[in-house]
């Protein structure tokens, strides 16, 4: 039995509500959507599996990172919801350096509600290229 997908504004709401959660730093509520199998991969191919993965592997990079949100555009495939978000990063680097407006898009597919991939690209490294 195929399940029906995710309505797109649902969808959307997920991957808005998992960045803002992740931005807080509230760890049980940004995993709280991810799939037990989800892959979120960064840039250089990095994949990390948990939200803990996530936070160990962008300390080294950032002291803290936000972004800002300039749009979603979302679509289905098959069962799959699929949603774009677009903006800018801001922050500080783990050196104490502050930055703003590095853009940014990430993509995830949403299934039967949760969060099975997200697909992360910015331009951190043409910004700061890693030392």
């Amino acid at each position: 039995m195929t399940s029906s997908p995710t309505p797109l504004p649902e969808a959307e709401r997920i991957a808005r509500t998992f960045l803002a959660d992740l931005e807080r730093r509230d760890l049980d509520a940004a995993g709280a959507p991810l799939a037990a199998d989800a892959a979120i991969t960064f840039p250089g191919g990095a994949v990390r599996r948990s939200i803990e993965e996530i936070v160990a592997g962008s300390s080294a990079r950032y002291d803290r990172v936000g972004k800002s949100i300039e749009r979603f555009d979302s679509l289905h495939d098959g069962a799959d919801a699929i949603v774009y978000c677009f903006g800018t990063l801001h922050g500080v680097f783990a050196d104490g350096e502050a930055f703003e407006g590095i853009r940014f898009i990430d993509r995830f597919v949403v299934r039967d509600g949760l969060i099975v991939r997200h697909d992360v690209w910015n331009d951190v490294a043409f910004v700061r290229p890693p030392r």
